[in-house]
């Protein structure tokens, strides 16, 4: 069992010696992305160092044991033990998004269900905001939309992971389960009868990209300058500070208006761009590999319906694992921790039934 990980234990060895050649780090972009790697190795080899170090004293405590039957009790917590780190190495090994580390654009729109539609959107902008505080990431907001009673028609936000994160812990990794159709089931605020209604607003996440994740010709672009619009602020309604870029080859738009001046709203919307095009590369890639397809938890179609958030029982349902809790205060107060595993926990057992 686990004969394969003896590469990575030569690879981890290797990247060992390289990084601590001080010349590897005159690249600043190759020393970081050994670090990676190295950080990504260094779990896996101490687990299987630990698992092969158990096997060896569970053969010596059964040969001690069978002259000295007080030994048997130690066999049996070490063969406890060495179950518990088989099944760590196994998810340990279970094959990663190679995004997990990026930063997100996270874009909230609002959608059937008009105005009422709009505050639900702000509701998740707000669950969201809070959940990013409480795992200690950044946010910034880089257009929004407001809906006359207050709420969202459309706002993008960018969440940043501060510094380093551990495997599996970074804002992607996380927050990829996200896209689709939330729904809600509630008495609306426009609602003067009291009647329980339902609406839905459309989440999606993209990896941020950097500018050498996708190449972008400037000549595929079409840049479209117009007035902002919107409540309040010096420059709207007075310039043309906002910004629309559209990608030609692909139809695929990105604008900014909430910047005070037009280069600015030119690099928030290009940013946007970047995440797009990215991501549309990626789900291109998903549907041409459909067994990887198949063992994701979030699927392609975001059209699909992955939550309900039922404001009469307090109750918030995952529809895609069957997740259901009766706390869905504290979750849109950014409690989303627990949501979140139920995925990421099924999503893993996925890909081990598939691996």
């Amino acid at each position: 069992m686990f004969e394969a990980v003896e590469e990575l234990v030569a690879e981890h060895a290797d990247l060992e010696k390289k990084l601590a050649d001080p010349s590897v780090h005159a690249d600043q972009a190759n020393a970081r992305k050994l670090n990676k790697r190295y950080a990504e190795l260094t779990p896996i080899v101490a687990t299987y160092r630990s698992w092969k170090q158990t096997g060896d004293d569970i053969e010596t405590a059964r040969e001690l044991a069978a002259d000295d039957p007080d030994f048997a009790a130690e066999v049996k917590d070490l063969e406890k033990q060495r179950e518990e780190l088989t099944e760590k190495l196994r998810l340990l090994l279970v094959p990663r998004d190679p995004n997990d580390d990026k930063d997100v654009i996270l874009e909230i729109k609002a959608g059937a269900g008009g105005d009422e539609s709009a505050l639900f959107a702000g509701d998740l902008l707000r669950m969201y905001l809070r959940y990013a505080e409480r795992v200690g990431w950044k946010t910034e907001i880089i257009d929004a939309t407001e809906s006359e009673l207050g709420g969202y028609k459309d706002v993008q936000v960018a969440v940043k992971a501060r510094g380093q994160t551990e495997p599996g812990q970074g804002v992607w990794a996380r927050l990829k389960y996200e896209g689709g159709v939330h729904r809600v089931q509630r008495v609306p605020a426009t609602e003067s009868q009291g009647r329980i209604h339902t609406s839905a607003a459309g989440v999606l996440v993209t990896p941020e990209a950097e500018e050498v994740d996708v190449e972008i010709n400037p000549n595929d672009l079409r840049i479209d300058v117009y007035r902002s619009s919107g409540p309040g602020g010096q420059s709207v309604n007075t310039t043309d500070s906002a910004v629309r870029i559209t990608h030609l080859p692909t139809g695929v738009v990105a604008s900014c208006q909430n910047e005070k001046s037009q280069l600015q709203n030119k690099e928030q919307a290009m940013r946007i761009l970047r995440s797009r095009l990215l991501a549309a590369a990626q789900e291109e890639a998903e549907r041409e590999a459909a067994d990887a397809r198949r063992s994701q938890v979030r699927t392609v179609d975001r059209s699909e319906k992955i939550r309900t958030y039922n404001f009469p029982e307090n109750r918030i349902s995952d529809h895609r694992v069957g997740f259901k809790a009766y706390n869905l205060d504290q979750v849109l107060d950014g409690e989303l921790a627990a949501v979140i595993q139920a995925c990421v926990d099924a999503d893993s057992a996925a890909k081990l039934a598939a691996a």
